[in-house]
């Protein structure tokens, strides 16, 4: 039995899909309210509740072997719903598995994740990995580069952003931060496959696509894709963080939130070899991977969706 925390984000959908479509057994950790709308046609074994719950988490990981943990807040949580959501969280479910005698946990973290980081997002990752590996369990930790796909909440949110803005596009810093997109199918595939490669147990795997690029070549392509040409201009970063905490004070949801900038702030990539080295796949390129979903796509509908969404309740 497989146990997946976070099982309706963007990585565990996907996640989840491709377990069931393998024919592995199931098991997901969803909070109360949140089974109604599944996206799957036949959906795994579920048990309602959250980390915070001893009683649930001890129900849903007893006769669990391995535990994909990738419940998070990144994209809508303030600093201390980080803290809350994935720290407190995980040292909920160490505790709870090594209760139940879980064999394995895999969790996906950031390029650049360290406890002693400046920036919420990479400093919360960070300690979330120093509780994984110090939990006594058989791990695999993840570190991937910047994951696109359909539904993403990164490149989406950059299209997003074009469409609010016929004139212009306002770009932290001078654009010159590298990045290492991968793209949301070879993520699962190297999800997946690390279940049965014994290179990786207790280790921490650093893993992006077959390419590099700058945010500033990043912003541009986009443009190119979705025919939405705009002047690009520098903007410091405080000032969006500023602008960010304006825009949410009016709308639920900014579209650029301080974690949407934490992964900016420093330039994240692994070697380029890494995703074939360990789980011997092949990722796909960024560009040739856009055109097959973003051209044409009007991003009206996206933006409202998102700007006007709430944070998610009784995680």
């Amino acid at each position: 039995m497989i146990l997946v925390t976070g099982a309706t984000g963007f990585v565990g959908r996907h996640l989840v899909a491709r377990l069931m479509a393998e024919g592995y057994r199931v098991r997901c950790l969803i909070p109360a309210g949140q089974s109604d709308h599944l996206p799957w046609e036949n959906p795994p074994e579920i048990i309602e509740g959250t980390v915070f719950d001893e009683e649930v988490l001890f129900r849903a990981v007893s006769g669990v072997h391995v535990i994909f943990h990738l419940a998070n807040a990144q994209w809508w949580g303030r600093p201390r719903d980080l803290e809350r959501i994935e720290l407190v969280g995980t040292r909920n479910l160490v505790a709870a598995a090594r209760a139940a005698r879980v064999g394995r946990i895999i969790t996906l973290s950031h390029l650049g994740a360290a406890p002693s980081s400046a920036y919420p997002l990479l400093q919360i990752k960070g300690l979330v990995e120093e509780t994984i590996r110090d939990s006594g369990l058989a791990y695999t930790i993840v570190r991937s580069g910047l994951i696109f796909g359909e539904q993403d909440s990164f490149i989406n949110h950059i299209a997003m952003s074009l469409r609010a803005n016929p004139i212009f596009y306002l770009m932290p810093g001078r654009g010159e931060v590298v990045l290492h997109p991968i793209h949301i199918d070879d993520l699962i595939q190297a999800l997946v496959r690390s279940l049965h490669t014994i290179e990786v147990v207790d280790t921490v795997v650093e893993i992006g696509g077959p390419e590099y690029i700058t945010l500033e070549d990043l912003i541009r392509t986009v443009m190119r894709v979705t025919r939405m040409q705009r002047l690009i201009i520098p903007v410091p970063p405080y000032i969006l963080r500023w602008t960010s905490a304006i825009y949410s004070r009016v709308l639920p949801r900014s579209l650029t939130t301080p974690q949407w900038l934490d992964i900016l702030a420093a330039n994240r990539t692994a070697p380029l070899g890494n995703t074939f080295h360990y789980f011997g796949l092949h990722p796909r390129r960024l560009e040739d991977t856009l055109l097959s979903y973003m051209r044409g796509r009007s991003y009206w509908m996206p933006l409202m969706r998102s700007s006007l969404r709430r944070r998610p309740r009784g995680i």
